[in-house]
């Protein structure tokens, strides 16, 4: 039986031309499926970033979190316990986990996936808009000019969406 007050979602493709990017705490994050598109369902974002690009350690109040990692090596934590992810990795976070992670090789890609949705939402909200150039393209670097946010201001506007900052980034394991 359905119900009438429920919305019926519709089936979504989220091609590359409607697809954002933003530069984000060091890294490049594209918004693959954005969650306004879902009914705030669901959010795919791709990262891709140097050795260091890192999380503080942190947990999110609303939201589960799901990292595959597609190339390179991902070191996280979660609740205490250290995990290298490699790629072909996936690591499932329900949320209050409380976890970061650090690139471990030269560069990594990855996805994490939100559910419910709303942490594209942080993304842009935190970072600083990419160039259509640079979604595509193989540069990482941080473009002259953009300053990822201080610690505090990123704490303050983090818990505006149900993230809680806890601490400082794991560190990398001597290789």
């Amino acid at each position: 039986m359905s119900r009438p007050d429920i919305q019926r979602l519709r089936p979504t493709l989220s091609d590359p031309d409607v697809q954002t990017a933003v530069w984000f705490l060091g890294a490049l994050v594209t918004t693959r499926l954005d969650s306004s598109t879902t009914g705030d369902d669901l959010a795919v974002l791709e990262h891709r970033g140097r050795n260091g690009y890192n999380s503080p350690l942190h947990r999110h109040l609303h939201d589960d979190e799901t990292f595959l990692v597609l190339d390179g090596e991902v070191e996280l934590v979660a609740d205490g316990e250290q995990h290298t992810a490699r790629a072909g990795s996936t690591v499932f976070l329900p949320k209050h986990t409380v976890h970061g992670f650090v690139v471990a090789s030269s560069t990594a890609r990855f996805l994490t996936l939100h559910n419910p949705g709303g942490f594209d939402r942080f993304t842009r909200r935190a970072g600083s808009p990419a160039v259509a150039g640079a979604v595509v393209g193989d540069d990482l670097e941080l473009p002259t000019g953009v300053v990822p946010p201080a610690p505090e201001e990123l704490t303050r506007i983090a818990a505006s969406y149900g993230i809680e900052i806890l601490g400082p980034p794991p560190v990398p394991r001597a290789a």
